[in-house]
């Protein structure tokens, strides 16, 4: 019987404010067995680029990256982010190690070609290293993944930490029984955006391109969808839309099915 493995990844608001990131922290830190942890960071990336005077573009989610914006990016998330997270779950009794793709070689990406949009220092996941993240897992470490990955050649890139949790989940699932949670302030995929109790409860694939055509899931939410497609085809048990609420009631929210 195969070990339990959980990812969550963990962005948009609880990431930003201090309250909600502790209060998840906190719940993340009661699941018991292995787990992994991914996190985005993006709106503190573009507070800062704005005090910087970076303009910031996003086209459906996903942020175009130039050389100034990789380096915002990479102080973001590896940094300030990845270190608070590190060291809150250090205080909830959990042994936290923070990683970048580069860090112990485990995720490389390529640079995204340019075709109708010039994405610049975006990263396409194309390996990871499974048994460097499982020999932590096996130590009781607990991983901490910021969105910055490497091409083995030198270079840092800027990549969807929502594409991320779904790779390492596609890559693991073969040897854990693997669910991948995205977990961010609204309690699942709302057909009403201002209304938190119409969550819709499940979605397949025709559904998610009915409401993408609709405009009910758009922005962010689009690459958060089609990632988790994307595991659950590669054999990854569950994908679960939630917040951090849902974690600790029996991952209620949306589910994505086949």
């Amino acid at each position: 019987m195969r070990e339990h493995l959980i990812i969550i990844k963990v962005g948009g608001q609880i990431v930003e404010e201090p309250g909600s990131l502790s209060a998840l922290l906190k719940d993340f830190s009661r699941i018991a067995g292995g787990k992994i942890l991914v996190h985005g960071g993006g709106r503190s990336a573009t507070a800062l680029a704005e005090k910087l005077g970076i303009e910031t573009k996003i086209v459906d989610g996903r942020r175009i990256t130039d050389e100034e914006t990789l380096k915002v990016a990479t102080m973001v998330y590896a940094g300030l982010v990845n270190k608070t997270i590190v060291a809150g779950l250090q205080a909830h009794g959990n042994n936290a190690i923070g990683l970048t793709g580069a860090d112990l070689d485990i995720i490389r990406a390529v640079k995204r070609p340019v075709g109708a949009i010039d994405y610049g220092f975006v990263g396409d996941v194309n390996w990871v290293n499974a048994q460097a993240i499982s020999e932590l897992i096996g130590m009781g470490a607990v991983p901490v993944v910021a969105p910055i990955t490497h091409d083995g050649k030198g270079s840092l890139l800027n990549t969807n930490a929502d594409t991320i949790a779904s790779e390492l989940a596609k890559t693991l699932c073969g040897k854990y029984e693997l669910r991948l949670i995205f977990c961010f302030e609204k309690p699942g995929v709302l057909l009403d955006p201002t209304d938190d109790k119409s969550v819709i409860p499940e979605i397949d694939p025709v559904l998610f391109e009915e409401l993408k055509e609709q405009g009910v899931i758009s922005g962010g939410m689009i690459p958060k969808v089609e990632s988790g497609f994307n595991a659950l085809r590669q054999g990854v048990t569950a994908v679960v839309i939630t917040n951090a609420q849902g974690i600790s009631g029996g991952l209620r929210g949306t589910r994505l099915v086949l």
